[in-house]
């Protein structure tokens, strides 16, 4: 019986199955470095807002605590924008013609509230609550990064899925005193891991299982 194919195209086979396999590899690997790239999860990147507002001046320089702003954050699954009400009781005294804080005064004049872009973004699927973090002795630093050293906010973490359930399988790495959680320069004075273990048992956090467990975090 005469040969169909010609030898060569053997070799042929051979280099169409491995350069398959190599770009199969290469897309996977463009995936996933891609997937955990800004461009999906947003991290580092700074959004143009309506007033270019300095957590660095207001928080680092001027010492602001996070409650003051942010007045539903120990109570709430939501930490809260503040009400341009909040900015005038400062700048009806202070700046009061300065060029950049006009969209301040005129959404106090008009009763119409500031447009700011949202930093954080968890999706819909995804449930927080930022009232029992800080039950639970997880500073703001934890998830936001040192705001107070920040001209503009950023994104400093994720968010991906991984990086809560980091946290929630040794939340010991993370634990501070409640009196602590919104002091950002706050640092451990001894082994992280000791005054985590003895905070889970006196804020009784509940176990891994219960931490990991799908519904805790998608309701």
């Amino acid at each position: 019986m005469p040969q169909v194919f010609h030898r060569s195209h053997n070799t042929l086979a051979r280099v169409s199955i491995l350069g398959t396999l190599v770009l199969l590899a290469a897309l996977s690997w463009v995936s996933y470095v891609v997937y955990r790239s800004p461009y999906v999860t947003a991290a580092s990147i700074t959004y143009l807002q309506p007033v270019p507002f300095s957590h660095q001046h207001h928080v680092g320089v001027l010492g602001f605590d996070c409650r003051y702003c942010h007045t539903s954050v120990e109570e709430s699954s939501f930490a809260g924008i503040p009400p341009t009400k909040t900015c005038m009781n400062c700048h009806s005294q202070m700046w009061v013609g300065s060029m950049m804080l006009e969209p301040v005064r005129e959404s106090y004049r008009t009763g119409q509230p500031l447009q700011w872009q949202r930093v954080h973004n968890l999706p819909e699927y995804a449930y927080f609550d930022h009232s029992i973090h800080i039950r639970k002795g997880v500073g703001c630093a934890t998830c936001h990064g040192r705001v107070d050293q920040m001209p503009l906010m950023r994104q400093t973490s994720s968010l991906l899925m991984e990086w809560c359930l980091r946290c929630h399988r040794e939340p010991q790495r993370n634990l501070r005193p409640r009196e602590e959680v919104f002091n950002m320069a706050w640092e451990p004075r001894g082994d992280q891991a000791a005054i985590g273990e003895r905070l889970m048992q006196e804020y009784r956090i509940r176990d891994v299982r219960f931490l990991t467990s799908c519904s805790t975090c998608h309701r």
